[in-house]
């Protein structure tokens, strides 16, 4: 029995030593905390019934009690975004104080878990970056109803694939966004009865423009793939109207396999 309560007393000891080290939030009686997250918020855990808290923003977590006659002694509060993990230490506080509280590196841990991958964030700078760049290489181009495509980068950094695409009106017809579909279709199609189609959606695009009157450009990201010589990526744009406008580019495996490199830094 001394030597349970011992191990207890120093198993104690150690969390408080642990709380100690948390960056400190005062939450005061009849008000909201809110904590900014410069990501959109994955997962909370909060380790006392007597708080309450959610999500009104992806990227905003606010707390409150829910009882303030209740007497709050603290607790420990733990946010997680898409690549990093944060913990706070919330205590009794006064009005005043700071109510909105923005979440720091500093305060934060990253978070190593296969399968997550880059943050929304990261994919948005890469996509800025990518789409500042110079157009070297001739990729594929379409040419139909006053409509011009092209495929100006493609570019890869670990398990994503960036593809920045355009299209040009040529006409004085504006062109409203229908919608624009990616496909992995067979090269050649010798019977319909044996076409094989897989649609792919894209992880993130830069930007949702939803009609244009003389300029396109998107970039958009894609998670890895692959598919045989025999298949192109097909990325498909059409228009409103019953006659809509239907151009399409047609993107071999082999410009995917010649793809840039992106650099993450």
């Amino acid at each position: 029995m001394k030597k349970f309560l011992i191990y207890f007393f120093l198993l104690f000891s150690a969390f408080a030593r642990a709380q100690d080290k948390l960056p400190v939030v005062y939450l005061p009686e009849n008000m909201t905390i809110h904590f900014i997250s410069p990501e959109p918020v994955q997962y909370v855990d909060i380790s006392d019934k007597d708080l309450a808290g959610d999500l009104p923003l992806k990227n905003v977590l606010r707390i409150k009690l829910r009882d303030s006659l209740k007497r709050f002694t603290g607790s420990v509060i733990t946010i997680a975004g898409e690549t990093f993990l944060a913990q706070y230490r919330l205590l009794p506080g006064y009005p005043g104080v700071a109510t909105e509280i923005n979440i720091m590196p500093a305060d934060t841990k990253p978070l190593d878990i296969s399968g997550i991958g880059l943050s929304g964030n990261q994919l948005r700078q890469l996509s800025y970056n990518l789409y500042a760049q110079r157009t070297e290489k001739k990729l594929a181009k379409i040419k139909a109803f006053g409509l011009k495509g092209l495929v100006n980068h493609i570019a890869t950094l670990g398990d994503y694939i960036f593809l920045d695409i355009s299209f040009k009106n040529e006409t004085n017809l504006r062109y409203d966004i229908e919608d624009l579909r990616f496909r992995i279709d067979d090269k050649k199609v010798t019977k319909a009865t044996n076409v094989q189609s897989v649609e792919i959606s894209p992880v993130f695009s830069l930007s949702g423009m939803p009609s244009f009157a003389k300029y396109y450009r998107n970039v958009f990201v894609f998670k890895k793939m692959s598919f045989p010589g025999n298949k192109v990526l097909h990325a498909e744009l059409s228009e409103k109207q019953i006659s809509g406008r239907v151009i399409t580019l047609t993107i071999s495996y082999k410009d995917l396999l010649d793809a840039d490199t992106l650099d993450l830094n």
